[in-house]
């Protein structure tokens, strides 16, 4: 139904979704040689031009590359870097967050590459920093378009809007910075959640996997979480929970020991987590790189054969493939892409990467006391409301 060109691809989730929509990658610009590695083994025929970097592909990668004219291609899309629009970023005292990070400047190759190319549509996913905060990406992509625009009679405008992945099937909540704009200033319809009262599990997409290799519980922190309930977190081991106090509530903590509850959906996946960082498995380990896949809704066909570190990585940095798919049926729609009568077809039925509903939750396991190794530790612990860093979990657990 149309052509895409792929920028900051990483493992391919935003094109897997893509190409459940009936819409076909014709190549893949991506930098990182794990991913390159990731997107040749899976699948061979989308072309990885380059160095990868987009800022060089601006430069060099013109439509008579792709076999195609300026204005042939359908749809151009891609994740710029999160990292300096994440919450990590604004937390990091030394970070240089938003557009003055260097890391952020390969928009400006992005928006190069749509005035070669002028393709139909453009489609951005990033996290929710990318259109907020005070140093934002939006308000430069929507100059850029605005000068492409003025120079080539086009009319793009761009839609944007925070959105919950679990709002859509997604078994993991995920929110995220949609964007989307056309070139004939078509208007922007897009999709309406399916899923906020009524979200899928992490059960529904866990049930049934064994893993030959669970990966370990390390850490310092690691014997206490069989003490945490499934859903929670720290916070049950303060004064605040249910459970002995061992640490002082504090303000900037959640992921620390979060454990999944099988009842809900998955919190955010993080790429490079600490090893008291979650969310944990409910049997009090560390999530596979296949149960992490699951929960960002790749189909099971989709290898990343890498060591657990980097495929916990790529598939943290990854567009769920669900919602790339709801985005391109909008694309699809919104644009009349393809055939009538394939397109009625399309968008007449459920996504294909929907997970199904098991009947069935098993209850919550019971946690058990802390070890006696931190027995010592328990006691009145000191909140910390205020605002900074606060206290390390080290010094939470041994302040009285």
């Amino acid at each position: 139904m149309g052509k895409v060109l792929s920028l900051f691809t990483g493992a391919g989730g935003l094109d897997v979704g893509l190409e459940r929509a009936g819409l076909d990658t014709v190549a893949c610009v991506e930098l990182d040689a794990d991913a390159r590695s990731v997107l040749a083994a899976n699948r061979p025929g989308w072309a990885l031009p380059g160095d990868g970097d987009v800022n060089t592909a601006a430069q060099q990668l013109v439509p008579r590359a792709l076999g195609m004219k300026p204005g042939e291609l359908e749809l151009i899309a891609g994740g710029p870097p999160c990292q300096p629009f994440s919450k990590a970023a604004q937390w990091a005292s030394t970070a240089r967050s938003g557009m003055q990070d260097d890391r952020a400047k390969c928009v400006h190759g992005m928006l190069d590459l749509v005035e070669s190319f002028l393709p139909k549509a453009l489609l951005i996913e990033n996290v929710e920093g990318f259109l907020r905060g005070n140093d934002n990406a939006s308000e430069v992509i929507e100059g850029g378009l605005a000068g492409i625009n003025d120079r080539h009679g086009t009319s793009y405008r761009l839609v944007a809007e925070i959105v919950d992945a679990a709002d859509f099937g997604v078994p993991q909540h995920r929110r995220r910075a949609i964007g989307i704009a056309y070139r004939d200033g078509a208007e922007v319809h897009l999709p309406k959640a399916t899923h906020a009262d009524n979200p899928m599990r992490a059960w529904d997409v866990l049930w049934d996997l064994e893993e030959d290799e669970k990966p370990p519980a390390t850490g310092q922190w690691a014997a206490l979480l069989p003490s945490i309930p499934e859903g929670g977190n720290y916070l049950h081991l303060t004064a605040r929970g249910d459970g002995e106090e061992l640490f002082g509530w504090r303000t900037r903590y959640w992921s620390f020991l979060l454990k999944l509850a099988k009842d809900r959906p998955s919190w955010t996946l993080p790429a490079s987590p600490g090893p008291s960082t979650g969310p944990f498995h409910w049997d009090n380990r560390p999530l596979s790189v296949r149960e992490q896949m699951r929960l960002q809704t790749f189909p099971d066909e989709w290898r990343i054969d890498h060591p657990f570190r980097a495929g916990r990585r790529m598939v943290g940095n990854a567009t769920p493939p669900l919602l790339a798919e709801v985005l391109g049926r909008t694309i699809v729609g919104d644009l009349e892409l393809g055939e009538a009568s394939a397109r009625t077809r399309l968008l007449g039925g459920t996504p294909s990467l929907l997970p199904v509903r098991q009947l069935r939750v098993p209850r919550a396991v019971a946690p058990v006391p802390i070890p006696e190794a931190y027995q010592p530790q328990v006691g009145a612990k000191e909140a910390h409301p205020g605002e900074g860093v606060g206290p390390s979990p080290r010094r939470l657990a041994t302040r009285g």
